[in-house]
């Protein structure tokens, strides 16, 4: 089989509506696929003004706000017009990214045909409960996830430090890598603008420590303002460039008054905002890659982050950044301390950094997912003809 005879039902929660870094890969792999001349059809919910226009054929599922983050919809199940517009498809594979409703309901009617079923894993969704004081449900939900996954033939997942979680949580023996990569042409060290950071309060000789992300607070949002809070008490000289938006931005503005925010930027616009820093701290640990991690070591930064799933397959430690401990306050702030007082030290860690984003290039990493399919396809062929 070629990639042209893949016919690829895809399913997902959020597919545009939400500009993120899961649903930007989903959609460059559907133009890589497309371009290689196989069928796909997306099924998500859909909005009247989404964030950006999606790419390929798009089938909106029934959906409804999610309460308390409205931004976001919940799939609900396949309607009898999602069912006919399946059956008048034909898929023989059925990815799904998101163990959402929909997504239960998509792999039973996969099952039911003897469909081969890949699940792509973009977060770690049973982290989320820790930031509104339901952590208590975590084994509840992880439960869940596994007779999920498990149904799946196989799971691919964006790091290898992720891969080995799902592992671990026996949620499938059958893992591959479905890596992420970065537009060079957006990220690179000629983005920086000096004449944009004066703009935002930012002079040319400021060390400048940048967060990028939406503003939720699962992204950690209050390990970075503690974070901010140690190094002030030490007196140690920083500015700070929020670059994102969400629904937690009035808390973080009114926690860190004097941080600059820059709002949602997008393209060229977001290239130049992450050039424009002098370091990122990614204190997250739902992310299992980071998108956000990459876009800085392309543009030459040194990264501070977390030492958790994704950004741990990135950074080297003492080499392009520092790995430090989840919520270890103290040592987030040394480690910023070191690249603040320490510009050789800055310069150095930003170029490994930079070297090493060169190793990811969108269409040798989706290739990889496209072989999976094939892989599964055939594995099944091999199974009916038996």
């Amino acid at each position: 089989m070629e990639l042209s005879e893949l016919r690829i039902a895809l399913f997902s929660g959020n597919y545009n509506y939400v500009r993120d870094g899961a649903n930007q890969a989903l959609n460059r792999l559907v133009d890589y696929l497309l371009r290689q001349g196989t069928q796909v059809r997306v099924y998500a919910p859909t909005v009247a003004n989404p964030a950006f226009e999606a790419t390929g054929t798009l089938v909106g599922l029934p959906s409804f706000p999610i309460p308390g983050r409205k931004e976001y919809r919940m799939p609900m199940g396949l309607s009898p017009r999602v069912r006919c517009d399946l059956r008048k498809f034909a898929p023989n594979v059925v990815h799904l990214s998101s163990p959402d409703i929909s997504a239960h309901r998509a792999l039973s009617w996969a099952r039911n045909r003897r469909l081969p079923v890949l699940a792509s894993v973009h977060t770690r969704f049973e982290t989320y409960m820790r930031y509104y004081g339901l952590a208590f449900t975590e084994p509840m939900l992880e439960a869940i996830m596994r007779r999920f996954y498990r149904r799946c033939d196989a799971l691919v997942a964006p790091s290898e430090s992720m891969a080995q979680v799902l592992r671990d949580q026996r949620m499938s023996y059958d893992i591959s890598l479905w890596s992420r990569g970065v537009d060079r042409d957006t990220f690179n060290q000629n983005r920086r603008d000096l004449a944009w950071r004066r703009a935002h309060g930012i002079g040319d000789d400021d060390i400048a420590i940048g967060f990028l992300g939406r503003l939720v607070m699962e992204k950690g949002l209050d390990v970075f303002s503690d974070t901010v809070d140690e190094l002030r008490r030490n007196r140690v000289p920083h500015k700070l460039l929020i670059v994102g938006d969400g629904p937690a931005r009035g808390w973080l503005e009114a926690r860190l008054p004097d941080a600059s925010f820059a709002g949602f930027q997008h393209g060229a616009d977001l290239g130049r905002a992450v050039a424009s820093m002098d370091v990122l701290f990614n204190p997250s640990i739902t992310e299992t890659f980071g998108n956000v991690t990459l876009e800085a070591m392309a543009c030459g930064l040194p990264v501070v982050a977390a030492e958790a799933t994704g950004s741990e397959s990135l950074v080297d430690d003492g080499i392009s950044g520092r790995l430090v401990r989840p919520g270890a306050i103290r040592q987030f702030a040394e480690a910023l301390r070191a690249y603040i007082e320490q510009p050789e030290l800055r310069r150095a860690h930003g170029e490994a950094g930079h070297s090493r984003s060169q190793d990811f290039d969108w269409d040798r990493i989706n290739h990889a997912v496209a072989a999976t399919y094939l892989r599964l396809v055939r594995q099944r062929q091999a199974i009916d003809r038996n």
